[in-house]
């Protein structure tokens, strides 16, 4: 059962998308609300990914500029809803460890090296040297 609600909520949260894409704002909030009950219902807790999509406060689905202002001060991020009026605060991470949770290497992994900032050493040719007999004929 918690497989088959996983599911449901990630085609939820797909088809939310969807909608938002295409200007249906009031589908997109349905199907959000829907996939917050499906995780209600069987208790299984929403992907972080998924839970950033959306307000807490009305089940409105973000879209940039459109149901959400997000602004970054003093090392967190603040997202209003701009339906309800709502304010999530969340502190700006840096990612420190070596592979982040997606899997993929962080900024931090990467080591640096002076060629990379100056760029590759410039290696001059030696020049021909003087054809003395060239010059005496």
């Amino acid at each position: 059962m918690v497989r088959i609600a996983r599911e449901r909520i990630s085609a939820l949260f797909a088809l939310a998308e969807r909608e938002a894409a295409t200007g249906h704002r009031d589908l997109s909030d349905r199907y959000v609300a829907l996939a917050r009950r499906v995780g209600t219902r069987y208790n299984v807790r929403l992907l972080a990914e998924y839970r950033e999509l959306y307000c807490r406060g009305c089940s409105a689905y973000w879209v940039e500029g459109v149901t959400v202002r997000t602004r970054l001060r003093s090392g967190r991020r603040s997202r209003t809803c701009l339906r309800c009026g709502r304010v999530r605060r969340l502190p700006v991470r840096e990612r420190t460890s070596e592979v982040d949770r997606a899997g993929e290497p962080s900024l931090r992994a990467v080591p640096r090296s002076d060629v990379a900032l100056v760029g590759p050493p410039v290696v001059e040719e030696p020049s021909e040297p003087p054809d003395d007999e060239a010059e005496e004929g």
